[in-house]
């Protein structure tokens, strides 16, 4: 039984008001009895404290809803109590200290608490100055009343100021659980993103020369037999560098967050190209048919690791829409260093090839120009691509140096992080 009803009140909001006010009365009857020797006039009957107690301690039944009302109600009870000339004790005060720190607990309001509780603790220390006995020490009658009003109070501030901190916890750790999945959402795209650019910067290119190749190839075994070796040679050279390339891209996507710089075999991680294979990728352009020329303005700069990465992979594939979509014979790739950037370009004349082989069509692609402006984008710079006005096409790449490359990237990086964030206008893409 007596279980039962421990789980009900615990349960049971109800049950708990119910439960405390009656304990307080029990306590605060007794204690309200004492009266003072010396009080002026004449003692107030035993049955006004059972009223004043009664009145105090069923106040308390609608606390959680209406705590100032239920602190109204037990102050205006014992500052009756104390005019009567009853002492004011703990035992008394009972009901009152538990309204006071309901009423600390649930009011946020800095003002108003301190109004209320200051104006509670004028009222019973006036009282008791006035309707006190005469020959008690005035400290007892100011001091006294003061602590057990400020206690409690104290206590309910205490209190709700420890729960709104564990609620701002918890609150931080939900947004950090929510915003961490997110992050690792977004990586998880971003490196897909990465993964199909690298693949198809790698294999786009020796597809389309060794489609270039077998096209030139079909049509110098019906009029130039002679020359079939050397095209079959190159063949050979651009399969097996797209081999290799293909090797290097996937060892370093599996070896590229670890610092060693040997693989499991011993045999040397593949370094990333650059500008600095240029040369080899223009030359390989010329068994497809299409002569291009390297220009460079100004005195060439150091370029970060992403960004040479970023500036040779565009115009990879540059050439390689130039030989798959362009009747084209020339192509023009111009590097113009300045301090802060490099001004990349790649153009072709637009022109018609009548003496080369006719170059079988490239089923699919789409995705060489939006891989070029996410790389540009990438390293901090932008991109533009689009018909010439004199004929042919062109593409525009502008990539920071240095470290204007390193501000801008780590700019662009700080920004994308957030939810719902958008790249900076330096980074952002052309809309060509």
């Amino acid at each position: 039984m007596i279980a039962n009803w421990q789980r009900h009140v615990r349960s049971s909001p109800r049950a708990q008001d119910t439960t405390t006010a009656l304990l307080l009365f029990a306590v605060s009857f007794p204690g309200s009895l004492y009266v003072a020797t010396g009080s002026p006039g004449p003692a107030a009957p035993w049955w006004t404290a059972a009223l004043l107690s009664c009145v105090s301690c069923t106040a308390l039944l609608f606390h959680r809803d209406h705590p100032r009302a239920a602190l109204a109600l037990t102050t205006a009870a014992a500052v009756t109590s104390a005019a009567q000339g009853r002492l004011l004790t703990v035992l008394s005060l009972g009901p009152l200290m538990v309204a006071l720190y309901s009423f600390a607990l649930r009011t946020e309001h800095n003002a108003l608490r301190r109004s209320y509780v200051f104006g509670v603790a004028a009222l019973l220390m006036t009282t008791e100055v006035v309707a006190g006995p005469a020959d008690r020490p005035l400290d007892l009658k100011t001091v006294g009343p003061a602590a057990w009003v400020l206690m409690p109070t104290a206590l309910g501030s205490a209190v709700r100021l420890r729960r709104a901190y564990l609620d701002a916890v918890r609150a931080r750790a939900e947004h950090a659980e929510r915003t961490r999945e997110e992050e690792a959402r977004r990586r998880v795209a971003e490196e897909r993103l990465r993964i199909a650019r690298e693949l198809h910067d790698v294999t786009a290119q020796h597809l389309a020369l060794a489609n270039a190749q077998a096209g030139t190839l079909a049509h110098l075994l019906r009029g130039q037999p002679d020359q079939v070796h050397k095209i079959l040679a190159d063949l050979a050279t651009t399969t097996s560098a797209a081999l290799r390339e293909l090797k290097a891209t996937v060892g370093l996507l599996r070896h590229e967050d670890t610092e060693d710089t040997e693989d499991t075999e011993g045999v040397s991680a593949p370094t990333a190209p650059g500008l600095a294979r240029l040369a080899g990728l223009t030359a390989s352009f010329r068994s497809a048919g299409l002569d291009v020329t390297v220009s460079t303005e100004g005195e060439p700069r150091q370029l970060t690791p992403a960004a040479d990465l970023t500036a040779f992979r565009i115009v990879q594939e540059a050439l390689t829409n130039v030989t798959k979509h362009a009747a084209a014979r020339t192509a023009r790739v111009r590097l113009a260093y300045s301090h802060d950037r490099l001004t990349l370009t790649v153009a072709d004349d637009g022109g018609t090839l009548r003496s080369a082989p006719p170059i079988p069509p490239v089923p699919g692609g789409g995705f060489g120009l939006i891989g070029m402006r996410e790389r540009a984008q990438s390293v901090g710079g932008r991109l533009r691509a689009g018909p010439r006005p004199g004929g042919g096409f062109e593409v525009r790449a502008e990539l920071p140096l240095g470290e204007a490359a390193l501000t801008i990237r780590e700019t662009a990086l700080a920004i994308r992080s957030r939810p719902g964030a958008k790249p900076p206008s330096a980074a952002r893409p052309s809309s060509t």
